[in-house]
């Protein structure tokens, strides 16, 4: 299985990723303003779907916030679906 990558450009915006063998197999774009990151989409290629990339992508999104100091700021409605599953997991975390 892939490991999750984490692009970011000088202004803050790029996105966690999975490629294996050169193909993208899904990407979690993200912004990082100040003391927040903004993630805005999750998206899994339909060919790979059902194979928990999402939640591999969340999980490392979810640890970069923690050893950032970060908060997260949930726009993408997968992201929020699994902090409202949750809350008291990620409520050090949440920006609401």
């Amino acid at each position: 299985m892939a490991d999750v990558k984490l692009q970011l450009g000088e202004r803050g915006r790029g996105a966690f990723y999975l490629e294996e063998n050169d193909e993208k197999l899904g990407e979690m774009v993200i912004g990082i303003s100040g003391t927040a990151l903004t993630v805005y989409h999750t998206e899994v290629d339909p060919k790979h779907e059902g194979k928990g990339l999402a939640k591999l992508m969340f999980e490392a999104m979810i640890k970069y916030v923690r050893d950032n100091n970060l908060t997260l700021i949930p726009l993408c409605q997968y992201v929020h679906a699994q902090l409202k599953r949750h809350p008291e997991l990620y409520e050090d975390i949440w920006k609401k």
